[in-house]
């Protein structure tokens, strides 16, 4: 059966989406809260960059300790030149999975091994939930494009029991069937579409 790689592109449009908004960031605003539980602005830019590295590994099949270690918010620090290292480090995973070779076999990240396929559906959610939560947290536009939010929202639903959930998402927020796709992909994984007091879990 063939490699499924067809969601490269929508990597590379989530990283674009990320690196929009992170440009918009000034080091005045790395303290506000964010929508992810005990994280500030810079602990969450941090996490962002510390994934984006990670995921870069796991498409290069380059393992070690950025593949088999899980990943410690509070251990994630931003360098002094933050900005420029985390649009390398984005662009590096997102230019890793345009390959098809990143998307065949076994990987892993966090410590965990998955198909490669279904990793790297992983580091596009990433990127996207996490783009959700710094547009939240930074106050500017979230503009993923819905075709992209789908293939997300159909990676996470039906949700798994949240006993399977802890550690990755807060309880699903219920949110009317009919609302955005985008609000319904927030609340699909423990963010409140809402956010501005709920504390969640990222």
């Amino acid at each position: 059966m063939p490699t499924d790689t067809t969601q490269a592109p929508s990597i590379l449009a989530a990283a674009d989406h990320m690196l929009a908004m992170t440009a918009t960031i000034s080091d005045a605003d790395l303290g506000r809260p964010t929508p992810c539980r005990n994280m500030d602005l810079a602990a969450l830019l941090a996490h962002v960059d510390g994934l984006s590295q990670a995921f870069t590994a796991a498409a290069r099949k380059d393992f070690g300790p950025l593949t088999s270690t899980p990943p410690d918010p509070a251990q994630s620090r931003l360098s002094s030149e933050w900005r420029d290292d985390l649009a390398r480090h984005v662009r590096e995973l997102a230019h890793s999975w345009d390959d098809d070779a990143a998307w065949e076999g076994m990987t892993q990240a966090g410590g965990v091994e998955l198909p490669a396929e279904i990793m790297g559906r992983v580091a596009l959610s990433e990127l996207v939930l996490h783009g959700w939560d710094v547009a939240h947290a930074a106050g500017v536009p979230f503009e993923v494009p819905d075709e992209i939010l789908q293939v997300v929202f159909d990676f996470h639903h039906p949700p798994q029991p949240q006993d399977e959930r802890e550690g990755m998402f807060g309880p699903v927020v219920e949110v009317p069937d009919d609302a955005p796709l985008v609000d319904r992909l927030a609340g699909l994984t423990g963010r409140d579409p809402r956010w501005a007091q709920a504390t969640t879990q990222g």
